[in-house]
This record gives structure tokens, C-alpha cells and sequence, in this order.
């Protein structure tokens, strides 16, 4: 059998599909990336703006989004003409980042749980602020980790993008979510912090509060999840405890794929309720890690169809019995 089979992956959320390389040998060196620095020509902004000793929020643009036309006018026109003039576009959202004290480059695993929670905490705060102003649809929380990931600084900071719509991913897993409920009874994300916990090839970590493990249907290499044992669709009502065990989670977990991987660049992505939505029953809030190790190829652009070169199974066995197994030691699953 020749190497790159394809086994397509459903994941049981979106439905959506994903076509995963299951017969071949893990190789290191195709996908140990170090994070690429930014040539900030010795001037992080981040380190000085806005003034101040802590972790401190600051606004890029205050009005980071045009929306252009209305639906109505989408339905009438053709896609050639459904446009607004610049002076008619809609200003909304706004693009702001949460930064750690001034000086502070080393990666997110490094920085000790204290400078996390804080980060964490600041993010969950941005929320509620963003849902009592009642402007837009949603909060979309994030952090860009090395040049190869989009980061526009060496600085250690979570970006808030404040937007007028909810994003398509979140959008499909909300509906996805809500058809689970109807079927099984159940939230999928409660089942799965359930059974995930009792297979050892997708686990990483878990203690009495949180799970993180790499999704059976992982989109990307080394694709990892951190979620919540308690049900709660909006991060902005995490309790401290909450936030406790995801900055641990987060350390153990990017400190193994720096172990691992060289340092790698990511994207970590929240996933939460839209600022507009009740969907308490439906949704469960979660952080998604997403390493940047490869470059998207022709069948995912023109099919759509995600393809991951390394298993789950084969990127929790690397990440578990590599560099990063002198790690501390882990709370057992429950």
C-alpha cells in the first residue's frame, strides 16, 4: 500500500468533513517549524502603548469593519453591482488586543499561569463590555503566534475583533450543536470532555475543570482543543476556576508542541456565543489551537475539503512521548 491514504473524517458537530493521511510514518522534520520573529526594527508599540506597567487593552482602530449594502440589496442586484460607495459603507467594529506588560516576548507557554489568567480574564471582561454596547454580533477572540501565523508583533497579546456579523465556523458549529441537542439529547461538547478523557490516543491533558485532547476529525496537525467540563456557552461567565485550569490546559499544551515542534507558530482561536444569541443550552465555549506547520495545497482549495497530513492519533503519541514527557506530571482524567 503506497503512503497518503485518505480516511475521511466526519465531524460530528458541523458534518463537515475532513480527509486525514492515516499510513504514514510521522517525520519530524516536515513539520518542526520555529516560530519566525517580526522585524519590529527594536519598536514594539505593544511595549508602550498604552502607558502602564500591566496587562493593559489597547485599540488599534476604532472602527475596523464597512459593512456593504444591506440584504435586501443582496437579494435584488447581482454580485457585480451589490456594492455601496466608500461614503455610504457602515462603520462598525472595532480592533483592539490585549496586551502582557511591557518587555513581554517570550510565547504564551512560557510566561507562567499568573500573566495567563490575566490575559484570559481581560479577554472574558471585553465581552460583556462588547455585549451591553449592543453595536455588533460578535466578539472574536484570538492570538497569532509567530510571523507564519499572521502576528504583526514579537509582543505577547490576545487580538478582540468586534464584529458586525457572526462568523460562518461559528455560525455551522451553533447550528450543528443545536441538531446534536435534538438528536442525542445532549450538548456534543459535554460528550465529548466525557469520552474523550477515556481514549488515551486523543487525550493530552485534563483535570477537575478542563479537558484538552485533538479532535478525532482535526482539520490541522497537531489541531488541539482546550474545553471546559462545566457547560457554558459564553466565555464572558467563566468562573476564576474556569480560567485556572484553561491557562494550565493552554500551558501544558503549547508547551508540549514547543518541545515537540521547535517552537511552532499557531493560531489560538476562542470559540464562544455570539454577543446577540441564546444559545445556553446548545453551545459550550472552547479554545482551539491551530500550529501553522503547512501550506494549504490545490485539493483544499478547490474542494473545500480539509486535509490533515498527521493523524490525531499519530500527533498525540509525538506530543505525549516526546521532547515534552518530562513535563510535570498531569492530573488524571475523570
Amino acid at each position: 500500500m503506497s503512503q497518503g491514504l485518505f480516511e475521511l473524517r466526519k465531524d460530528a458537530i458541523t458534518g463537515w468533513w475532513v480527509a486525514t493521511i492515516i499510513d504514514r510514518t510521522f517525520a519530524r522534520e516536515r513539520f518542526a517549524t520555529p516560530a519566525a520573529q517580526i522585524d519590529d526594527r527594536g519598536d514594539c508599540f505593544n511595549c508602550r502603548l498604552p502607558p502602564g506597567d500591566g496587562i493593559r487593552l489597547r485599540t488599534l482602530k476604532d472602527f475596523a469593519f464597512t459593512v456593504a449594502g444591506t440584504e435586501e440589496e443582496a437579494r435584488t442586484r447581482s454580485a457585480a453591482i451589490a456594492q455601496v460607495t466608500i461614503d455610504d459603507a457602515r462603520a462598525a467594529g472595532a480592533w483592539r488586543t490585549v496586551v502582557a506588560p511591557p518587555g513581554e516576548h517570550r510565547p504564551l507557554h512560557a510566561v507562567g499561569n499568573a500573566t495567563i489568567e490575566g490575559l484570559l480574564r481581560r479577554s472574558r471582561d471585553e465581552i460583556t463590555v462588547a455585549r451591553n454596547a449592543g453595536r455588533t454580533q460578535h466578539l472574536q477572540i484570538l492570538q497569532n503566534w509567530g510571523a507564519q501565523a499572521g502576528a504583526r508583533t514579537n509582543h505577547l497579546c490576545f487580538d478582540l475583533y468586534d464584529l458586525p456579523q457572526i462568523p460562518h465556523r461559528v455560525a455551522e458549529e451553533l447550528g450543528g450543536a443545536a441538531r446534536f441537542l435534538i438528536r442525542e439529547g445532549e450538548c456534543p461538547y459535554c460528550r465529548l470532555v466525557r469520552e474523550e478523557v477515556r481514549r488515551p490516543d486523543h487525550l493530552l491533558y485534563a483535570d477537575d475543570h478542563a479537558v484538552a485532547f485533538a479532535p478525532y476529525a482535526g482539520r490541522s496537525p497537531f489541531e488541539v482543543w482546550v474545553v471546559p467540563r462545566r457547560h457554558d456557552a459564553d466565555f464572558a461567565r467563566a468562573t476564576d476556576s474556569d480560567l485556572v485550569a484553561t491557562a494550565e490546559g493552554l500551558r501544558r499544551v503549547l508547551g508540549r508542541l514547543a518541545a515537540s515542534l521547535d517552537g511552532p507558530p499557531y493560531n489560538l482561536v476562542l470559540h464562544t456565543a455570539p454577543l446577540r444569541e441564546q444559545v445556553d443550552a446548545t453551545y459550550h465555549w472552547h479554545w482551539e489551537i491551530h500550529p501553522r506547520l503547512r501550506e494549504i495545497a490545490g485539493l483544499e482549495l478547490g474542494t473545500g475539503l480539509p486535509v490533515n497530513p498527521v493523524s490525531p492519533e499519530d500527533a498525540v503519541e509525538e506530543l505525549r512521548t516526546g521532547p515534552a514527557a518530562d513535563m510535570p506530571p498531569e492530573h488524571p482524567g475523570r
